[in-house]
């Protein structure tokens, strides 16, 4: 009995150290904005990202993480994502969010009344140089003026 105790404690012990050691990345940058209902489709959320000098060598993954109520009628969102560099560069990108399945489920973690749900943006980035980096994110939906979207947010992890 004793030889099982220590063989299951060493077996936990191993896991724990793996979650642990299996952690391969670190939040560089994480803010979500609140949507005021409607959102309308001129209206703009915006992330300032400042990027110093020990942070360029370093490799990263970006998300948007969005939340929605469980009234949202959609089953998928477009956003426009445009990025302004310090130096005025500009690059653009449209993401399709997935939302809920075919028949009717939702993705994501659901709560009471809203759905938390994180995508993509970009994988394995390497900021190219120091300064502020402008991230707009703004809907691309046929109805000018969106009910349920609730918060918008945009997440950078560093990776190890």
């Amino acid at each position: 009995m004793k030889y099982l105790r220590s063989v299951v404690c060493v077996l936990i012990a191993l896991f724990s150290a793996t979650m642990f050691i299996g952690c391969d990345s670190s939040i560089f940058y994480d803010e979500h904005q609140t949507i005021d209902q409607p959102w309308g489709i001129d209206e703009k959320v915006d992330f300032n990202v400042t990027v110093e000098q020990d942070d360029l060598p370093h490799i990263y993954n970006f998300y948007i993480d969005m939340r929605n109520s469980k009234d949202y009628p959609y089953s998928n969102a477009f956003l426009f994502i445009k990025t302004v560099f310090p130096d005025g560069g500009v690059a653009q990108d449209t993401m399709e969010c997935p939302l809920s399945a075919p028949t009717g489920e939702w993705y994501g973690k659901e709560s009471a009344s809203h759905v938390d749900n994180r995508f993509y943006l970009r994988k394995n980035i390497v900021f190219p140089q120091t300064g502020v980096y402008k991230f707009e994110v703004w809907h691309g939906l046929r109805d000018s003026n969106v009910v349920g979207i609730e918060s918008v947010g945009l997440r950078i992890e560093e990776i190890r």
